[in-house]
């Protein structure tokens, strides 16, 4: 019964609460300081409260203990205070609530989703994780065992192979080389010491960001939040990390060597900062160039009119110190240089000669048209006003944000195109046994017609 609860919790979630053009944001400040941002939704009986550590994540992970912070938030919610793990879990299902954190290379980030009469309980085992983690010693090692399985399944899956790679030779000695599962290595020698050590260090208020969406005012939301995160120290004690930009490339792709009859191959370069005023012509070049699924350049050169690919895709990654650009192709082996030089030529002729003023049209129709379906929940309204936050938007980036992809211009497109595209600069990692002596393209096909647009697909601010 407490199963069926949760899916029918999850599906009121999914219900279209408000169109986004129509939200009233409420900045909210707490007795004690706190700020989150509100979307007040009475119509939704489900509560969303997403919260975001900038700079807490697997960047601060300690030395030679790499998977500190994913391991942390995958215990973060096994018994708190003076319930232990079954007690805990119990707690959570008994009034159908769902809590969990997560680790990316940056941040720290936590999602609760409850019914809004329940939300008393749901704060209060919130603030027990945050304040009074147990990391018991039975949580801790099943813990450990479901990383090292992860970690095992992992370690032959090409596309995570191909990304590993990557990261490594992007940014040798810096964090971000590391991945945030950790290695089975590392894993093994975390402690509950160095779990606490490491909650208690980067979690704090002044790093926080919280956006809450749902059946609850301001004035009721204020002293919550106090209650909820007011113990938490006032700022984090982080270890700086540098900025850093993807690093040249060797002459050669790197090739992690498979017995597979396909390579996973990544490629990638250095993009540019969310903050730069050149972000959303970059964003549209993008769409154009590798992000709109089967509409983009990439897809109908390489997949459509010359089958030489099975999908091929492009996007930014705005990570906080270094910003990326990154894509990734599944092929044959015998076509997979091949497939790299029509990239390479691809991103040469749109650096070359921009976009179409169809291209731009067409892009400019679909970002500003799906732009609303990232607001079809109280769950995306929930993250897309982190995101915001986080990215320092602004908070009326919502009702600007269309205005901002019809303002680019083809001029515009053009000139970041020149800046941002380097084909001879990419760092491309390969999983497998590609042939990338052979740089050949090969002729369209016969007939070959422009494909259907894309479906809709995730993008972030």
């Amino acid at each position: 019964m407490r199963r069926l609860v949760l899916i029918c919790l999850a599906s009121l979630a999914l219900i279209m609460p408000v169109a986004a053009n129509a939200m009233n944001i409420q900045r909210v400040v707490s007795p004690g300081g706190i700020e989150a941002w509100l979307v007040e939704e009475h119509s939704v009986p489900v509560l969303v409260l997403d919260v975001n550590w900038r700079g807490s994540g697997a960047a601060q992970d300690p030395a030679g203990k790499t998977g500190t912070a994913y391991m942390m938030a995958g215990l973060m919610n096994e018994g708190a205070g003076d319930l232990d793990s079954p007690a805990f879990q119990a707690a959570l299902a008994d009034k159908a609530i769902s809590l969990y954190f997560d680790a990316d290379k940056d941040d720290l980030s936590a999602s609760l989703t409850t019914l809004g009469e329940n939300r008393g309980r749901a704060f209060e085992l919130l603030r027990l994780a945050l304040s009074k983690p147990r990391f018991d010693s039975e949580a801790i090692e099943r813990g450990r065992a479901q990383v090292l399985s992860a970690l095992a399944s992992e370690s032959d899956d090409p596309d995570s192979m191909a990304a590993r790679a990557w990261y490594a030779a992007a940014f040798p000695g810096h964090p971000y080389a590391l991945p945030v599962k950790g290695t089975p290595e590392t894993v093994t020698q975390i402690s509950r010491a160095d779990l606490v050590a490491f909650s208690q260090r980067v979690l704090a208020r002044g790093n926080m960001k919280i956006a809450v969406v749902g059946p609850i005012t301001a004035k009721e939301l204020g002293p919550l939040l106090d209650r909820t995160f007011g113990t938490l120290p006032s700022e984090p004690k982080l270890v700086p990390v540098a900025d850093v930009t993807v690093a040249a490339p060797p002459s050669a792709p790197i090739v992690v060597p498979q017995d597979n009859a396909q390579s996973a191959v990544l490629f990638g370069e250095t993009g540019i900062n969310r903050s730069d005023p050149d972000f959303m012509p970059a964003y549209v070049m993008n769409y154009v160039l590798g992000g709109g699924g089967f509409s983009s350049r990439l897809m109908n050169e390489v997949r459509e009119k010359r089958g030489l690919a099975y999908g091929i895709d492009s996007g930014f990654y705005a990570y906080e110190h270094a910003p990326v650009w990154l894509g990734q192709y599944g092929t044959r082996n015998a076509q997979a240089g091949q497939s790299l030089a029509l990239t390479r030529r691809e991103m040469a002729r749109m650096a070359q000669k921009g976009i179409t003023a169809d291209e731009l049209a067409n892009a400019k129709t679909y970002l500003t048209g799906s732009y609303p379906l990232h607001f079809d929940s109280n769950a995306g309204i929930a993250s897309q006003l982190l995101s915001i936050q986080v990215q320092d938007l602004g908070i009326d980036y919502v009702n600007r944000r269309n205005a901002l992809v019809e303002a680019v211009t083809l001029d515009d497109v053009a000139r970041v195109s020149k800046r941002l595209l380097h084909p001879d600069a990419l760092l491309v990692t390969a999983v497998g046994r590609p042939n990338f002596k052979d740089q050949s393209i090969p002729p369209a096909k016969p007939g070959q017609t422009k494909p259907v647009p894309a479906e809709p697909s995730e993008e972030r601010p």
